[in-house]
């Protein structure tokens, strides 16, 4: 299992930080999880995931 920090979500995703965080609002994208004062990441396998199901719908 993997952390990704933001930088890397919006590498990995081609998402920009206002998207992620707008998805993450309308649950359609995995939410962040605190690593302690001020510092997010997301779970690596969440987001392959999300991407996955993107395929899947287009």
């Amino acid at each position: 299992m993997r952390f990704l920090k933001l930088k890397e979500v919006m590498e990995k995703t081609a998402l920009s930080r206002s998207a992620i965080y707008r998805k993450m609002n309308e649950e359609q994208f995995p939410k962040s999880i605190s690593l302690g004062d001020r510092a997010v990441a997301w779970v690596e396998s969440e987001i392959d995931e999300w991407m996955e199901e993107c395929l899947l719908v287009r």
